[in-house]
């Protein structure tokens, strides 16, 4: 019995206005507008609430279903309830200023410690300064100066009346001290000296260098006398600094007394301060002078008291729960942080003040949300994060350094502990190939969060599609959709997820289609969006992206792509593929042309022969010489030689969804029988001649049915599809209107057998009890083929066999 083909009505399945239990989108209730992802939703919980080693996520799906938006809202709801991270900031190591340390604090404390260091260094200048003006000071030091200088005094004086009692006078010169001889009060000159006899000579000479032994130890004495002052007056020094500062450092000791690293951090900066405590006096105590002129130190460079400052690297906000973080541009020092330089004197420098936190630094003790593409795509990013989450601990290192690129002294960091929930983003493909090639990522990222690409149709799904584009709506300030706009949306999300049973994931392209169907109700003057605008958004995309198909019909019109659509031939049909550029996809007739003759068994595919057949293409074509030979002739060897070809095609073919169309030429071929060019074929088969489903079915009938249309009329054509593709079907209103008036046809084909039989208009033909098939049927004709082939190869045989029996007979 003849298929007959499907009714207007299975070829779309429509929304129905008045199921929607709204009249615009303003009357829905939106929260967050999300497609509900149950399976999605519960890897997520279960994947932030495990607290052990390596339950990191990692998203897969399609990009455009929503992963971030939804990924984002499950955490942060989580995220809200978590305690808050501490704060972590780098002081300066006083034991070794390459190495800062880190200090952890409570949340809020760290720039609470930022600006009560920095009012220190203020307070310290005032304090210093103050009490070494103040007169205590100035007494205390002028009483040790002239100790000293008593002292000194003493001990010169102590000389000067031994040489006086041996008529010897000290004398100070501007090049030191020096002894005289003394007569009558007065010094000798040189020739009074020599002209004292030699006995009085002799005895002046003995005195004089006796007390020029005594003062020479006396003027030994003077600089250690002198070092002994300077070392009074510098443990006055720091008593007094000490004595100024302590107070100051009490109150800090004692607000961060239940801190004991920050303890311990402000004793060693009070010991630092008494130690340099010149730092904190005025220029001209502190600089040193060349011929006169005070030269200042460090003008470019950082004061010295940037030392004691604070470098808040996170911060907290304690009533704010754990951070979420998304890594935009996960590069290696966007994720570890990195070390800043400035020029100075023509060189770079650097100090703790100026290192930067890193997207890990920002969600420790949180969460971090990275695009996996991304991340893979910045060298050595990915290692990086693998290591330290391995290590437990942020380390701050450049590029530079892990590649040895440079040698020269840098900034170490004291390493910060990591405890953060890493949620990866990302494509399947990029999911299993890091499973399969990464050994490491399956013990780092044991949660797999795996979306859904397609939803159930049903009046729940309708309504959560509303519920979206209600969201959509008022988070962009667009106009609100009825519910006929709506329905439209729903109908077309049917067509991109390829079945009228399932609604697209793919949130992106609705998104854009509300967006783009608000532009065209605001330029008509509408207030509210209607199906109208909906379906004038659809064509207007389609219109700014199908020059190709356009083009591609154009020259089927004009004869330049042979494509024959009336009329029939033998060994010639008309396939349909599908092609995809730029995320639009287009339907296009192929001819497909079968030659058979006398041969070995060999089915030859053009396509792969000449290397443009792909492995799936090439998987069809050996599947029909396996369904030829277990059909046809059982009892006879297949002694066919057969070609087939896709026509005036210039690239490559894939895919087996033009295996059922290849079958009907090479049965056309075969049988001679001739088939309609009128209407056109889609389908894989298998072995027992079972059509299968394809992809694209609604794009391939569309592009036959416009190719058609292109040429003036589709009375009387159609498409053949596999049955299996029925529940596919969401086509064109003018394709629908088409089949309602009985012009164009869409037949749903089981089997090769109920295919051939539309394609002929001849019977297929069953087997009967006795082996045959009935007679003139198209079986028949095919298997009377094939074994007249078969005879007529044993023929050639048994005449090849006796022509060799006669050449060797003697005469």
């Amino acid at each position: 019995m003849p298929i007959a083909s499907l009714e207007a009505t299975a070829l779309y399945r429509r929304c129905d206005p008045e199921q929607l239990q709204f009249e615009t989108t303003a009357d829905l209730d939106v929260r967050d507008g999300l497609i509900a992802q149950d399976r999605a939703i519960a890897a997520v919980r279960f994947g932030i609430g495990i607290h052990h080693e390596g339950y990191n996520l990692f998203a897969l799906g399609p990009s455009g279903t929503g992963k971030y938006a939804l990924l984002r809202s499950a955490v942060e709801e989580r995220a809200h309830g978590e305690a808050v991270p501490p704060d972590w900031c780098y002081v300066f190591n006083f034991e070794d200023a390459h190495r800062p340390r880190a200090l952890r604090l409570p949340p809020g404390k760290g720039a609470e410690l930022k600006r009560d260091m920095d009012q220190l260094v203020e307070d310290l200048h005032r304090a210093i300064q103050a009490l070494f003006e103040s007169d205590e000071y100035r007494t205390r030091t002028q009483a040790l100066e002239e100790e000293l200088e008593e002292r000194q005094e003493r001990a010169m004086g102590e000389i000067r009346e031994l040489a006086k009692e041996k008529d010897v006078i000290l004398l100070q010169t501007p090049t030191g001290f020096t002894l005289a001889p003394l007569r009558d009060g007065k010094p000798l000159g040189p020739n009074e000296f020599h002209a004292l006899s030699e006995d009085e000579r002799a005895r002046i000479e003995e005195d004089i260098n006796s007390l020029q032994a005594e003062m020479r130890k006396a003027l030994h004495q003077m600089p250690l006398w002198k070092k002994r002052s300077d070392e009074q007056i510098e443990a006055l020094n720091r008593e007094m600094a000490a004595a100024a500062i302590q107070s100051l450092m009490e109150g800090l000791c004692e607000k961060y007394a239940d801190l004991q690293a920050v303890v311990d951090y402000l004793n060693q900066v009070q010991d630092d301060v008494v130690e340099n405590f010149r730092q904190f006096l005025p220029d001209h105590d502190k600089q040193p002078q060349l011929l006169g002129i005070w030269i200042p130190q460090n003008t470019d460079g950082p004061p010295w008291h940037q030392r004691y400052r604070v470098n808040v690297l996170l911060g907290h906000d304690k009533n704010g729960g754990a951070p979420v973080v998304y890594a935009d541009l996960p590069a290696h020092h966007q994720l570890v942080g990195r070390i800043e330089h400035r020029a100075h004197l023509g060189a770079l420098e650097t100090d703790f003040t100026m290192i930067r936190a890193g997207a890990l630094h920002q969600a420790n003790g949180g969460y971090l949300i990275v695009d996996a593409l991304k991340l893979l795509m910045q060298p050595f990013a990915w290692e990086t994060l693998k290591r330290l989450l391995q290590a437990a601990e942020i380390r701050i290192e450049s590029l530079a350094q892990i590649t040895s690129l440079i040698s020269t002294l840098s900034l170490e960091p004291e390493p910060i502990p990591l405890d953060v929930k890493i949620v990866m983003l990302g494509e399947r493909h990029i999911y299993y190939l890091l499973c399969e090639l990464d050994p490491e990522f399956s013990e780092l990222f044991k949660v797999a969060v795996d979306f859904e690409d397609q939803l159930e149709r049903g009046p729940e799904s309708h309504l959560v599609y509303a519920r979206f584009i209600a969201s959509e709506v008022r988070r962009a300030g667009l106009h609100h959709f009825d519910r006929a706009a709506v329905a439209r949306v729903i109908e077309h999300s049917a067509r991109l997820a390829d079945d009228n049973e399932r609604l697209t994931s793919h949130m992106r392209s609705i998104g854009d289609l509300v967006r783009e169907s608000d532009y065209w109700a605001k330029t008509a003057g509408r207030e509210t969006v209607g199906a109208e605008d909906v379906q004038r958004a659809i064509d207007a995309k389609i219109e700014r992206v199908d020059r190709i198909s356009r083009r591609l019909r154009e020259e089927t019109t004009r004869g330049t792509i042979l494509i024959e659509t009336r009329g029939s031939k033998v060994g010639q049909v008309n396939g349909l593929a599908v092609m995809s550029l730029g995320g639009f996809a287009f339907g296009h007739p192929s001819r497909i042309t079968a030659r058979v003759r006398l041969g070995k068994g060999e089915l030859i595919d053009i396509e792969r022969e000449v290397k443009l057949g792909g492995p799936i293409h090439s998987k069809g074509v050996l599947i029909l010489q396996g369904f030829i030979a277990g059909r046809y002739a059982l009892d006879y060897p297949l002694s066919l030689s057969a070609s087939l070809v896709f026509e005036q095609s210039y690239g490559g073919v894939e895919g087996d969804s033009a295996s059922s169309a290849e079958l009907y030429a090479l049965l056309s071929a075969l049988a001679d029988l001739p088939i309609s060019q009128s209407l056109a074929v889609t389908g894989s088969v298998n072995q027992l001649g079972e059509v299968q489903a394809i992809g694209g079915v609604n794009e391939k009938i569309e592009g036959f049915f416009d190719v058609c249309a292109a040429r003036g009329s589709v009375d009387g054509q159609g498409v053949l599809i596999p049955a299996s593709n029925v529940k596919h079907l969401m086509l064109r209103a003018d394709v629908r209107e088409a089949v309602a008036r009985g012009r164009f046809a869409v037949y749903p084909i089981a089997n090769i057998d109920e295919g051939i039989e539309i394609l002929t208009g001849m019977p297929a033909g069953t087997r009967a009890s006795d082996g045959a098939f009935p007679a003139g049927s198209v079986n028949a004709r095919v298997e009377a083929r094939l074994v007249g082939f078969s005879e007529r190869l044993r023929a050639l045989h048994a005449r090849d066999g006796k022509s060799r029996s006669g050449e060797g007979a003697e005469p």
